[in-house]
């Protein structure tokens, strides 16, 4: 190109002084519209570039959106109008105009076919717009060598994944994979899949340069629950994760030796204020809490979905603060001027955990409860509530933070009963007289050696049934065809569709032994299980995980819902499906005020959990 003339070159700084200014004029008098376009023909987008994303930087992103339109009519057929295109489409999208967006990806990649980074943006900007098949199919027919190829898999594995089509998912995961094994966070996501559509061996070996080894470190925090009942593992696992995803923040903000206060200030950090089940647990503790010695502060990032345990979950605390909208950093500043003396983090590794908030370190003491079951190996944390039955004394060194033992059971309950239907087992589609085994779990917790002692239990009991939850997923359609290969008739799996709570809880009533899985148990639904006067079977581990239901048991008595071993466990679920006087008798155990009396106990245990809470508070 030509160097600028004089003329040019004044023309091209009056321009920076318009896109400097507050808008964009859209009309200006005629000569000066000759000028504006002699300097949108004059400039390259190199030297445009600088003048908008300061623009951007300073909030006038109307003015850099309708400066690309401009230099774009200006230069038809500029061999850089497909950057200009992309770069108008980021700005779009920024401005909440994914619509838009689509246009001009779209025209980016008629300009270049193999424009990798406008075809990822133009499947996100589809996404964004609601059309996911049309993202979908974007990524599908896109030409891209190997690494974009890779990024584009993801990206298709991801918005499957969102959509509930996990089979495609899988598959497109390992695709990537095989491409380049070396992707922790891909390992994960398929990890997890596997375990959810009941793909048993989940790590098989066969991904060239994927080790087992490796596999099993990043197989994800949820994930290792599941997969492994080794408690360093899990630990491991965590802190691969970590230190990967969660780095340090550059300072901590609450003093270390506490404050001075009147009442303890208890803050809950939580993204599960909804209809989840975490606040059904919790929500009658925040209502118990003793308010002359307590001041319960709620710090919510949890959607707004008008749910009436929300609004009693919002009641019951003194000082609800929405942190939804608020980076790590502002959150962590809200909650150190507020004070608070005791920060319970209520996510642990789940879905909208707050991990990096507490890099900050805003209050003195930190610490984690009910929304992971495990090691949580945050330096900032200083303690995770348990039992000294999930976790016993003698393995307390194994975990990280230190286990702070609640007296008796760690798991908060809500004595509230919801009024329940009345069912019947044809209304369920079980059979009247068979002997119902049920399981109420999600299916990533079902591992082979779980279903396998299943079909050798249900091979002993004639006539008897299983009763599972319907997932929609394709994880049913695996249990469907390992059900049959082990020899059993297809009536004998009964899977029902996932329900709302009361008709969850009334159909509890229905069967006859729930059956636990191992090495993750089950929690909130064993104990809904017990409350139902429905007798558990559980095998102990070693793992807080593998113990919970083990907990649950022993508070309320029917020890004999307890088994150390897979031979023990298949003949306890045998003699109690053939000896009617031995589930009598665990059926006795749980009749009347029992569960009220010891798992319900929500006054009782919140006293306890504020002892547990006032031991490690710190104070001037």
């Amino acid at each position: 190109m030509n160097a600028l003339v004089p003329s040019e070159t004044l023309d091209i700084g009056w321009l920076a002084g318009l896109i400097a200014g507050p808008s964009w004029p859209a009309l200006l008098p005629p000569a000066e519209e000759a000028r504006r376009q002699r300097a949108l023909r004059a400039i390259r987008l190199e030297g445009l570039l600088p003048l908008l994303e300061q623009a951007s930087r300073e909030g006038r992103r109307g003015v850099t959106i309708n400066a690309y339109q401009a230099w774009l009519a200006a230069n038809p057929g500029h061999p850089q109008a497909m950057a200009a295109w992309f770069n108008l489409g980021v700005e779009l999208v920024q401005t909440g105009d994914p619509a838009q967006a689509v246009t001009c990806y779209r025209n980016a990649l008629a300009l270049k076919a193999d424009f990798h980074e406008a075809a990822i943006n133009l499947g996100l900007a589809l996404e964004a717009a609601g059309q996911v098949e049309a993202a979908l199919a974007t990524w599908q027919q896109a030409l891209q060598p190997e690494p974009v190829r890779r990024n584009l898999l993801n990206q298709r594995g991801r918005l499957l994944e969102q959509a509930g089509r996990f089979a495609e998912a899988e598959q497109a995961l390992r695709a990537s994979l095989i491409s380049d094994p070396a992707q922790p966070d891909v390992l994960q996501h398929w990890t997890h899949l596997r375990q959810k559509l009941c793909l048993w061996p989940i790590h098989a070996g066969d991904i060239p340069g994927l080790t087992v080894e490796r596999a099993q470190l990043h197989a994800g925090p949820l994930g290792a629950l599941a997969l492994f009942d080794d408690i360093d593992l899990q630990r491991r696992i965590v802190a691969t994760w970590l230190e990967r995803k969660v780095p340090a923040a550059p300072q901590r903000l609450a003093p270390a030796g506490g404050y001075r206060h009147d009442r303890i200030r208890i803050g809950y950090l939580s993204s599960d204020f909804c209809r989840h089940a975490m606040s059904f647990l919790i929500a009658e503790v925040l209502e118990r809490h003793d308010r002359s010695r307590f001041e319960i502060f709620g710090y919510c990032s949890s959607p707004e979905d008008g749910s009436e345990i929300r609004a009693r979950v919002i009641a019951a605390l003194d000082h609800h603060v929405r942190i939804g909208a608020m980076d790590d950093e502002a959150a962590a500043r809200r909650i150190r001027a507020d004070e608070i003396d005791i920060l319970i983090d209520l996510n642990g590794l789940t879905r909208g955990a707050r991990m990096a908030t507490l890099r900050w370190k805003p209050a003195p003491v930190q610490g984690t409860y009910l929304g992971y079951i495990g090691s949580v190996p945050l330096p900032e944390l200083d303690f995770l509530l348990c039992d000294a039955i999930a976790v016993p004394p003698d393995r307390a060194h194994l975990y990280a933070p230190k286990p702070l033992a609640i007296e008796g059971l760690y798991q908060a309950n809500d004595s509230r009963m919801p009024e329940l239907p009345a069912l019947t087992r044809a209304e369920e589609g079980l059979p009247q007289n068979a002997f119902v085994f049920c399981c109420f779990a999600n299916f990533y917790k079902i591992t082979a050696e779980m279903f396998a002692d299943w079909t050798r239990i249900l091979h002993a009991v004639p006539g008897s049934v299983l009763w599972l939850p319907e997932d929609g997923y394709g994880g049913s359609t695996q249990l469907r065809a390992r059900f049959a290969e082990a020899g059993l008739a297809p009536e004998r799996l009964v899977l029902g569709p996932r329900v709302e709570p009361a008709r969850y809880l009334a159909r509890m009533r229905l069967a006859d032994l729930f059956l636990d899985t191992t090495p993750y148990n089950s929690g909130t639904v064993a104990s809904d299980a017990l409350r139902m006067g429905l007798p558990l079977l559980t095998r102990a581990g070693t793992a807080f995980a593998a113990r919970m239901a083990c907990s649950l048991l022993t508070a309320i008595g029917l020890t004999d819902g307890i088994t150390e071993t897979r031979e023990d466990y298949v003949a306890r679920a045998i003699a109690m499906a053939t000896d009617p006087t031995r589930l009598a008798a665990a059926r006795a155990v749980l009749a009347g005020d029992a569960w009220m009396r010891t798992l319900g106990d929500s006054a009782g245990f919140t006293r306890r959990l504020e002892a547990a809470l006032e031991s490690v508070r710190r104070a001037p």
